[in-house]
């Protein structure tokens, strides 16, 4: 999954797309290089940031993806957004195929609602708190049986709406602390007891780049190590900055699978 922001003030520079022509070649490299799908969001989640308004969202959004449909009207288009208004609004305009919500329809109680009457893949992610204070002190009894334990009351939800099509996101950098996020790689095949596809956003996140004493510009190698850790952990979708690179790191991995099974 390739990310598309739509934003001014994402914390990897170089992941900014406000510019409609800008975003849609970049989608277009994205796909070209391997991308499955297309992340789109206009809202700036790092640590610190602050909400925008529904109006600028998607006043930032629609000509973002007008452009990718215009220019990839096949592409499969998550859309990354925590507002049922914008889903339905942009799937009515430019048609979504999946949403993205980073906080588990808690933002906005009609969000499950609008997942159901869609019928819409819905990715749900864990967050404590919220990204304007979500990195201050985030305490766990344990943070891998919480989010398990947060994911089953929020999946009985959706199930109870008829919502089936769901994939978890544990959250990595969101209400976590540098040994928590490194706690949950190393624990990610305990989330396979919820039989859910797994996905893993942590392309050149503060996990990676702080261990590694850099920045997010710098901090591609060590996002290439970690989604090899992910997928041998059982990660099923790597959301990433750099498509190339990821999907380099997938078909080694499939190579060393494969090679378990009488491989040659």
């Amino acid at each position: 999954m390739g990310i598309i922001n739509a934003t001014p003030d994402s914390f990897y520079a170089h992941s900014r797309n406000p510019d409609p022509a800008e975003a849609a070649k970049m989608a277009r490299d994205m796909i070209d290089r391997g991308a499955d799908m297309l992340d789109v969001g206009a809202v700036s989640s790092r640590p610190g940031a602050t909400d925008i308004k529904e109006e600028e969202e998607i006043r930032r959004l629609a000509p973002v993806l007008q452009a990718i449909r215009q220019e990839l009207p096949d592409c499969v288009i998550s859309l990354d957004t925590s507002r049922s208004g914008v889903v339905r609004k942009m799937h009515r305009q430019f048609r979504i195929d999946m949403v993205n919500d980073i906080t588990a329809g808690q933002t906005d109680q009609a969000m499950f609602n609008c997942i159901a009457e869609l019928g819409l893949p819905y990715v749900m992610m864990h967050m404590k708190g919220s990204p304007a204070d979500m990195q201050d002190h985030p305490e766990y009894d344990h943070v891998v049986d919480d989010i398990l334990q947060f994911f089953g009351e929020r999946l009985q939800r959706l199930r109870k709406l008829g919502v089936t099509d769901v994939i978890v996101d544990p959250g990595f950098g969101f209400g976590k602390t540098i040994e928590q996020n490194y706690q949950l790689l190393n624990d990610l095949d305990s989330f396979h007891i919820l039989e859910l596809p797994i996905m893993v956003g942590i392309s050149r996140k503060s996990m990676i780049y702080n261990v590694l004493d850099t920045n997010p510009e710098e901090a591609l190698s060590g996002t290439t190590a970690a989604h090899m850790a992910a997928l041998m952990k059982g990660a099923n979708l790597l959301r990433v900055h750099d498509v190339r690179a990821a999907v380099e790191t997938v078909s080694i991995f499939q190579q060393i699978v494969n090679s378990h099974h009488g491989g040659v």
